[in-house]
């Protein structure tokens, strides 16, 4: 068991880290003109973050994984609703999970 003091300066420390991670990016693009392409790039970045945080879940999650994270893909294409593609893709889980796969 650690510490409390010290879970709560980690806690501090991690968010205090998070902040000057956030406002030095504000600062940064502050000073990069605005083109075409660095737009494009900033709109093309949740979209890569995505994709890098939950393919290699969906993959370790094995087939029931990759088919919900696609139907959830889908439903978000589709609708543009996060919650309803967060939906889509538990109860595609839950569905094949109860059949078996």
């Amino acid at each position: 068991m650690t510490d409390p003091s010290f879970d709560w300066a980690m806690i501090a420390t991690t968010a205090l880290v998070t902040y000057l991670l956030r406002a030095g990016g504000y600062f940064l693009m502050a000073a990069v003109p605005m083109t075409g392409r660095v737009k494009a790039g900033l709109d093309a970045l949740p979209a890569s973050i995505f994709i890098a945080v939950v393919a290699p879940a969906a993959v370790k999650a094995g087939p029931v994984g990759v088919i919900a994270v696609g139907a959830a893909g889908l439903s978000m294409w589709f609708s543009r609703s996060e919650i309803l593609s967060i939906i889509v893709g538990l109860c595609m889980a839950a569905a094949l999970r109860a059949g078996g796969l």
